[in-house]
């Protein structure tokens, strides 16, 4: 009975010591990466102001950010992993609550962003970050041929299951 005890109680200990949450930073191993349990993370400057924005859709990692004011949108996106394939780089859009209390939608095209350097400083205003700020990153769920199989399979093998059991109850 002791033996029964004692083996419970270090298996008690043993489970509480590794089922700890951990804090990981965007940049860890991967092969850690599962223990990630929020999608908050902290990419601060400890020499910088630093702002809240969340980053919602489709791309790899979305969550809340905590970034330097500097950061822009293309640094925000590549923080989050990146867009999905399956995301629509020509319509991203920042909402954002002003100080008047009023929300506003600012539409970015990615193309603006990677080709800044060859677009007329006069009219293009890319848009800056500020606290608060969501991005969002459109996209629609693509279906690859992987997927496609898996779904004729499975409607198929159920059809086949139905015809079989019409044929075993017709037949008795």
């Amino acid at each position: 009975m002791k033996s029964i005890l004692a083996f419970i109680t270090v298996l008690f200990i043993v489970s509480n010591t590794y089922s700890q949450i951990k804090d990981y930073e965007l940049g860890s191993s991967m092969l850690q990466r599962y223990n990630q349990q929020s999608g908050y993370f902290d990419l601060s400057d400890p020499e910088s102001v630093n702002i809240k924005v969340a980053v919602w859709g489709f791309v790899k990692y979305p969550g809340k950010y905590i970034v330097p004011v500097y950061t822009t949108v293309l640094d925000l996106l590549s923080y989050a992993g990146g867009p999905t394939d399956a995301a629509h780089l020509d319509d991203l859009r920042i909402y954002r609550i002003n100080s008047d209390s009023t929300q506003s939608l600012i539409k970015v095209n990615y193309n603006d962003i990677m080709y800044e350097s060859q677009l007329d400083s006069r009219t293009a205003r890319l848009p800056h970050l500020e606290a608060g700020d969501v991005l969002v990153v459109p996209g629609a769920p693509r279906l690859y041929t992987r997927e496609t199989v898996s779904i004729i399979v499975s409607v198929l093998s159920a059809l086949i299951s139905l015809t079989i059991l019409i044929l075993n109850i017709t037949r008795n």
